[in-house]
């Protein structure tokens, strides 16, 4: 069994050629003087700039002049080190709901004179690296140790505005940087990435001998780093090709090394990678082994399996990548590691393999500060230009919290800031206070108080009072007590001012009717109708398609509905949530104006509804119902407070360019009114067939409702049938009755011809029963649902990639556990 040691190489020259860098990419040359306006880099035309305005602390230093001819990189050449303070944070800008790769890189290049790398390295590590170190933090968790490696790179999930990213002095040396990345990733690139877990790069390498050290952007298209594996076995035999190979829009892994391949020699020889690791005992490692075969004239197939865990059986797609990871977060307490590929009876070549990534888990288990407070107080010390200790988490870890900041615990693991004081330390006599978000209650405590931090002139104050009176318009209207009927519109138009003007937390765009008539050419095109009542399809003056729903006086929806709908979409903001554009409240015309989807409901693929006459594929079906998915996520766990919707069905789930999936019609959603709350008490409401039994029987209302709703849209995108079919009963009752069988087609929809990946189809199916479990408690969170959801859409999309279908379709024994190997995209 060879014994594998995977060497992360230090040379760091590229061999790549320039390209336009995407806009988004945040490339930081630590150390470069503030008026510096930045540079381009020669070989991959990625634009790099100084790292003044990201920190507030630390010193611009350059290596050593004898250095400077080992680093090619110009970004490598300066660093900026961190002498005073335990805790130093760059504030990276970032989009809450997405998936980023942070990478940091660290080159001492003697820059103090210390001849710290005096053993010849110069990276961290780099032979003479024996007692300096330091540590990394992603916001309030640890992330990794700098002591060896060049470079450290996380994945993660922005919570905010801005992503904290700490350096630790930990008593062994004055922490330092070199260079800080920010790259945005594909939304459907590793699903295992949440909000409440992160994941740190442990190895990315080619196994192949592409002739590269070092791979970036543009060969790779989020410019992730892969190191030419430094180990050979004479067990191992360089395979290559020249053809091109077909390439996932998500799963890519760069051409000139998904070219390049070492397989067993020997047919009957298993391929082996096994290690001994010291530094991430007992830590969750997720593996990804990325595959592409070169030659279709002979079975290659070889059962996949690691620390003897349940082998997969796997066949590498011809000239397509395909990829296989473990489901779960597998830990060796030994240290001991073997990923083992071993040839079936059947198979005619050796087992193979291209590429491997493996991540060490980063649990967000800490507490952490209110997202929606971080940011606020965020916004205050870059508008003053606030320059103390204000780095990182303001309430944690306690030890670091920001100066003058007063912080409260809550009960969900967050903090609310409080207060905060002026320079001498005491409270201002007049304290400004800053309301909660928008959609809480107006008679709740506030929050925030603001103190004027610094000496301030006059005019600022004015400035900010001005500013957070604004705010608190916006803030002070309750859900409970709009206008109840038409007849009290108009009085409630006389005295906005006692309420504070609801539609002012509307920052989108407010529409005229005569403006809508326009718009939608006097109403000429109808294209759906709902409780609230008729909707048209409009275009603004810049070609933008939009969806206007007009309230019918006959409409069973009143302006409780209205102002539910105005207020959920004007707070949440999120890929899978349908857009509000703007509004309409003019004397008796209320109307709502949305982005336009074009391809309809996911209710209309599934019954032919609205001309739609083409259904949906399986691979599609599970696409969009983890976008769906995502959607409800957000509004349960993403939102300053969970939101419930309370009317999830298919008709809801409309579809968009390139059919992605967004959740629409939140006229009967409900917000919580704090973190303690456990339930909303209201009237039962939704649609026959997707009510929550409990729900409609206790009239308590929680986020497990929604999950129940989804779970019947599950069994309708498995089944194609509705919830109800009269004589029939109810679809979870129809399908229990097909499922003691233990033949999944007996239940899938016909329409798809048996074209889905079986234990696709029964992970589905299997995720919609336990969202219906009659005991609340029993049923999963919508961010397990996700999970879920993924793991079944990477099954049909290794089915697909593959060519290879499923021999059966009944119930196997050999389904996969969270610690076994599971495929995904290419």
């Amino acid at each position: 069994m060879a014994l594998l040691v995977l060497v992360a190489a230090l040379v760091l020259n590229t061999a790549l050629h320039a390209a336009a860098q995407p806009a988004d990419f945040l490339s930081i040359d630590c150390g470069l003087e503030a008026n510096y306006s930045g540079y381009k880099d020669a070989d991959t035309g990625i634009a790099y700039v100084s790292d003044e305005p990201y920190v507030d602390s630390g010193e611009n230093h350059r290596i050593a002049a004898d250095q400077e001819s080992r680093w090619g990189d110009t970004n490598l050449r300066t660093l900026r080190s961190f002498p005073s303070g335990v805790r130093n944070c760059y504030a990276l800008p970032t989009r809450a709901g997405t998936r980023y790769l942070v990478r940091l890189s660290f080159v001492h290049g003697n820059y103090d004179g210390s001849n710290a790398d005096a053993g010849g390295g110069g990276g961290v590590g780099g032979g003479g690296w024996s007692t300096l170190s330091f540590d990394l933090y992603l916001g309030v968790d640890r992330w990794a140790t700098v002591d060896k490696d060049y470079a450290h790179e996380a994945v993660f999930v922005a919570w905010a505005s801005w992503a904290p990213v700490c350096l630790i002095n930990t008593g062994s040396g004055t922490p330092f940087v070199s260079v800080v990345e920010l790259r945005p990733l594909d939304d459907a690139l590793y699903p295992s990435v949440m909000a409440n877990q992160s994941m740190a790069r442990y190895v990315r390498c080619s196994i192949g001998d592409n002739k590269e050290f070092i791979t970036r952007y543009p060969g790779d298209q989020y410019d992730r780093f892969w190191w030419q594996l430094g180990y050979s076995s004479p067990t191992w035999k360089n395979l290559s090709t020249v053809s091109a190979i077909t390439q996932d829009s998500i799963y890519t892994v760069p051409l000139t090394i998904i070219q390049t391949a070492v397989e067993a020699v020997g047919n009957n020889t298993m391929l082996n990678i096994t290690w001994q690791d010291q530094t991430p005992r007992g830590r969750g490692l997720k593996f990804f082994m990325y595959f592409a075969d070169f030659q279709n004239s002979q079975l290659r197939q070889f059962n996949v399996s690691f620390n003897d865990v349940e082998p997969y059986q796997y066949s590498p797609p011809y000239l397509t990548t395909g990829v296989l990871y473990n489901s779960g977060w597998s830990i060796a307490t030994d240290g001991n590691y073997n990923i083992s590929l071993v040839p079936t009876a059947a198979s005619k070549l050796p087992p193979m393999i291209n590429a491997l990534e493996i991540y060490t888990l980063i649990s967000h288990d800490n507490p952490t500060t209110f997202p929606v407070d971080f940011e606020t107080i965020m916004a205050i010390k870059l508008e003053y230009g606030i320059k103390k200790n204000w780095m990182g988490d303001p309430c944690f870890p306690v030890k670091f919290a920001w100066e003058g900041v007063k912080c409260s615990n809550s009960s969900s693991n967050t903090a609310r800031i409080i207060s905060f004081f002026n320079s001498d330390g005491n409270m201002c006599n007049k304290p400004i206070i800053v309301p909660s978000p928008p959609g809480k209650r107006s008679n709740r405590a506030a929050t925030l108080a603001i103190l004027i931090v610094v000496p301030a002139t006059l005019i600022v104050v004015l400035v900010l009072v001005f500013l957070i009176r604004r705010q608190q318009r916006k803030s002070n209207y309750s859900t409970e007590d709009p206008p109840r009927d038409q007849s009290e519109l108009e009085n409630a138009l006389q005295t906005r001012q006692n309420h504070g003007d609801v539609l002012q937390i509307v920052e989108n765009r407010q529409f005229t009717y005569s403006e809508l008539e326009k718009v939608t050419n006097k109403f000429e095109r109808h294209i759906g109708q709902g409780g609230f009542g008729p909707v048209y399809f409009g275009c603004l003056e810049d070609n933008t398609k939009v969806a206007v729903k007009m309230r019918s006086e006959l409409s069973s929806h009143g302006l409780d509905e209205f102002f539910a709908e105005v207020q959920s979409l004007t707070k949440v903001h999120h890929r899978n949530l349908v857009s509000l554009i703007g509004y309409c409240w003019e004397k008796d015309h209320l109307a709502l104006v949305y982005e336009y989807m074009d391809q309809g409901s996911i209710c209309d693929r599934l019954r032919g509804n609205n001309g739609a006459s083409e259904t949906l594929n399986w691979r599609t079906r599970v696409r969009v119902m983890v976008e769906a998915a995502q959607g409800l996520d957000y509004l349960h766990k993403g939102c300053s407070l969970p939101i419930i919707h309370r009317d999830v069905k298919t008709s809801n789930i409309l579809l968009g360019q390139n059919l992605q999936a967004k959740i629409a019609d939140f006229g009967l959603s409900k917000t919580y009114l704090s973190e303690t709350q456990t339930h909303i008490s209201v009237t039962p409401a939704g649609t026959a067939g997707y009510i929550d039994p409990e729900y409609y029987q206790t009239s308590r209302l929680t986020e497990s409702s929604d999950v129940y709703s989804f779970g019947i849209v599950l069994l309708e995108i498995a089944t194609g049938e509705p919830p109800i079919i009269s004589g029939q009963g109810h679809i979870i009752q129809r399908v229990k009755n097909k499922i003691v069988a233990g033949n999944i087609s007996l239940i899938a929809d016909a329409r798809l011809d048996g074209a889905y990946e079986v234990s696709s189809m029964w992970k589905v199916v299997d995720t919609a029963l336990q969202c219906t479990v009659d005991v609340v408690a029993q049923r999963p969170s919508m961010a397990t649902v996700v999970a879920q959801l993924k793991e079944s859409l990477a099954l049909e999309e290794s089915r697909e990639d593959s060519g290879f279908m499923g021999s059966t379709s009944t119930v196997s024994d050999n389904t996969f556990s969270t610690s076994g190997f599971g495929p995904s995209a290419r």
